[in-house]
């Protein structure tokens, strides 16, 4: 046979240790997750001082708290005396500082120690003043971007506008592309929070092909008929997936959504941009809102999804949003659903080994060389 007369060829997947090894799983914690831009909470959700959420990134919980002077801050949700989590609750509001539950050490909301009760004065051992900021908490560093927090737990971060702003513009080819939608504006309409009992990657691996979209997602392929086809739009550079002749809008029945959001030119009307941001975020961009995924690892097993639905200030105020939640809420019950029953498999002898990618799916290994770049080979389970 000639090279054109080849059949087309199966590539291999990663190997079903990938998705169920604590060893594993313990690479990517700190490999990964702790090495990389984390997104973690929607800026808008800390309006105020004293606002604060705390967030499990990798091993490591993390505190976000709006400070006085309203500049958005990431620590360890460690205090610094005997290592207690300083908050316990998952979100809240202080009125002017922090205060460890055990011993009430005392930070201010830019981190500082500021007071510890019954010691006088603060002294190291060789007699010297403590300073107050050695002492306080650890902070870890954040940008904000597209109106969300992103944290990195590395003593040397990488470039964010590499690793984040770059993995956008190579999707959608243009820097400017993605100003275009001006999501740093936009409010959160809903916000969807699922369990889902899957390895990470399997939910990635999802995202990113569309040779499942035929059998799973009817409601999507009537929208976008070009999906029914296998074709993953995140292949190409640049291009969106076109709606239906017939479909008004992405809603559930296709009827007309919400005005198109300002700033659009008409190569991003009536199209659908998907967006993987390694590690664990997905970016929707539909002409009238933007679909926000944010995965949190918390075992090879688990992982907590929360998907904010994001729309222009006065739609989001409005009222009645279901016909246009509706539709990706059902795209998301029928992935997870798909990777929950792909999970268990992944213990099997039967692939042990690993399975094959067709050729609709070949992108995906780019994404498999990536997890073991970062990773190594860890030793499989016995």
């Amino acid at each position: 046979m000639t090279a054109i007369e080849q059949r087309p060829a199966l590539l291999p997947t990663l190997g079903g240790a990938y998705y169920t090894s604590a060893a594993v799983f313990a690479a990517e914690q700190q490999q990964v997750f702790e090495s990389m831009w984390f997104c973690v909470v929607r800026a808008g959700d800390l309006p105020e001082p004293g606002h604060f959420k705390t967030v499990q990134v990798g091993r490591e919980s993390v505190l976000l708290v709006r400070g006085r002077d309203r500049v958005l801050r990431a620590f360890l949700n460690v205090c610094r005396h005997r290592g207690a989590l300083l908050c316990t609750e998952s979100e809240g509001q202080v009125r002017r500082n922090l205060r460890c539950p055990y011993h009430s050490w005392t930070y201010g909301l830019d981190g500082a120690l500021i007071a510890a009760p019954n010691i006088g004065s603060f002294t190291e051992s060789d007699g010297a003043g403590a300073d107050r900021y050695r002492y306080g908490l650890i902070e870890v560093a954040l940008r904000e971007w597209l109106g969300y927090a992103w944290v990195c737990l590395a003593d040397d971060p990488p470039s964010f506008e590499d690793e984040v702003v770059g993995a956008v513009t190579h999707r959608l080819g243009d820097p400017r592309a993605i100003d275009s939608y001006r999501i740093d504006t936009l409010q959160v309409g809903r916000r969807i929070r699922y369990d889902v009992a899957a390895n990470w990657k399997l939910i990635v691996e999802n995202f990113m092909e569309c040779y499942h979209c035929a059998t799973i997602h009817p409601e999507l392929t009537r929208l976008v008929p070009e999906f029914a086809r296998g074709q993953a739009a995140q292949r190409s550079v640049g291009r969106g997936a076109e709606f239906g002749s017939g479909v008004a809008g992405f809603t559930v029945d296709g009827r007309a959504g919400f005005a198109t959001l300002p700033g659009l030119g008409p190569e991003q009307d009536r199209r659908y941009f998907a967006i993987t941001v390694k590690p664990t975020v997905f970016l929707n961009l539909l002409p009238d809102h933007i679909i926000c995924h944010r995965m949190f690892p918390v075992a090879a097993d688990r992982t907590i999804v929360e998907c904010d639905w994001l729309y222009a200030a006065d739609v989001a105020a409005a009222g009645d949003l279901s016909h246009s939640v509706e539709i990706f809420h059902r795209v998301n019950e029928q992935d997870f659903a798909a990777c929950q029953r792909t999970q268990p498999a992944m213990s099997s002898r039967a692939y042990r080994a690993g399975g094959v990618l067709v050729p609709a799916e070949h992108h995906l290994a780019e994404f498999h060389q990536w997890v073991v770049a970062r990773i190594g080979t860890p030793d499989a389970p016995r």
